[in-house]
């Protein structure tokens, strides 16, 4: 890391702003919105706008001067967690109308950086449990599957706060979870003959590592142009998904299971107000998993339901490929009309839940886990199809948003113009 040349505000404008990108960086913001953000931002505050943003690094610029030029360049290695964005989006806003002064914005994103969390770790644990089970619930409402998420959800769960301590075990954690949740799962039924060797049953307290947010804005991305961001992303996805399958395929080995022996065939046993209730449960874990503000509940619940709705209208109308776009275009659109509101969160709090609730219901991760077998290659189709759909219902959501708000504009601006008139 270079220190900034120079003295005075510009040298402090250049050192917020750079540590700003990279924390919007860490928080997973797409890169393009990342460099036009701090370049409307570096107009408010006077620089010249020499900006370089690439993944995991930003280089930022001031002026010219006989004694040099003021430069920072930052790296990031970690990402931010959830419930820092929320105060994240707040500076961010302030920063691009230029609404905080440099020094006050270093001040305010060391607090930021150094936000512990809301709720202490066995919250986050029960948390996490909260979320397997509701994804069972959506996925394979029985009650072995629920009794079995809520199970492994506790176990997965702690060995996440092990991964706090120790970056090795939090790279590895993906591989160690579908390992042991594959075996336990498969063991148990062979020996109870229960069944029940459904990759379904394995999903709900899985979801949470695959790489759904990754790979749709990784799309995004790559359709804007930034292959260098988008291809890292899109990279990074696919191995996290390898990760989950190795672990899967190895206990499958392990046990002797064959791939015919893995089904994906939902079950019902509940009813259809399963999957609902779901959602609702999911939106608890989210609450006490990453501890946003309370306020944010009111907001949440709404906007799950109408992702989620969107998938299964989307699923029943056009199929299963469907299903994520009609997600990802609701998911959008809900979240674009509540952030204009006063008062209300900003697009990129609301949208990542989303992105969390709708990817584990792609067949992604049992595509994946089947690739020993003779279809292969139309699965590895099937993933990326599956993937690519909520991406692209992301981008076809933003757009329907932007239509509808310039008509509505428009019809505003007749409706003045014909009252000036009478």
């Amino acid at each position: 890391m270079t220190e900034p040349v120079g003295t005075g505000s510009e040298a402090a404008a250049v050192d917020f702003l750079a540590g700003l990108g990279a924390a919007m960086i860490a928080a997973n913001y797409p890169i393009n919105l990342v460099r036009s953000i701090l370049t409307m931002a570096a107009g408010r505050y006077g620089l010249t706008n020499q900006l370089l943003v690439l993944p995991h690094y930003i280089q930022l610029g001031g002026s010219d001067h006989v004694g040099g030029t003021p430069m920072r360049v930052v790296r990031v290695d970690r990402d931010l967690r959830y419930d820092q964005t929320f105060p994240l989006a707040a500076l961010v806003d302030r920063a691009e109308h230029g609404r905080i002064s440099a020094e006050e914005g270093v001040v305010e994103l060391d607090r930021i950086q150094a936000l512990r969390r809301r709720f202490p770790p066995w919250v986050s644990v029960i948390g996490y449990a909260v979320q397997s089970a509701a994804f069972a619930l959506i996925l394979q409402p029985t009650p072995l599957a629920l009794l079995a998420a809520t199970v492994f959800g506790l176990g997965i769960g702690g060995l996440e706060l092990l991964g706090r301590l120790s970056r090795a075990i939090d790279q590895l954690l993906p591989t160690i979870s579908a390992f042991l949740v594959a075996l336990t799962t498969f063991s148990m039924a062979g020996l109870w003959h229960l069944g029940q060797q459904s990759l379904r049953v394995l999903a709900p307290p899985l979801a949470l590592f695959l790489p759904g947010a990754a790979i749709t804005i990784a799309v995004i991305e790559l359709s804007t142009r930034e292959v260098v961001s988008g291809s890292a992303r899109l990279v990074d996805g696919f191995i996290r998904l390898a990760q989950l399958a190795f672990g899967i395929v190895v206990a499958e080995q392990l046990v002797g299971l064959t791939p015919s022996e893995l089904g994906v065939a939902p079950v019902n046993q509940f009813g259809l107000w399963a999957p609902w209730l779901g959602v609702a449960v999911y939106a608890v874990g989210v609450m006490l998993r990453f501890g946003p503000p309370t306020r944010f509940l009111p907001w949440l619940l709404p906007i799950l339901l109408v992702a989620y709705s969107g998938q299964v209208v989307a699923n029943a109308l056009f199929g299963s490929y469907a299903s994520g776009f009609g997600g990802g275009l609701a998911l959008m659109f809900c979240a674009s009309a509540i952030s204009e509101r006063p008062h209300t969160p900003t697009i990129a709090t609301l949208v990542l839940p989303g992105f969390w609730l709708l990817v584990p219901g792609s067949i992604g991760l049992f595509a994946v886990t089947q690739l020993i077998g003779a279809n292969s290659s139309a699965l590895i189709n099937a993933a990326l199809i599956s993937m690519l759909s909520i991406a692209l219902g992301i981008q076809a959501g933003l757009l329907v948003w932007r239509a509808f708000s310039q008509l509505h504009r428009a019809a505003r601006d007749a409706r003045r113009w014909q009252r000036s008139h009478q």
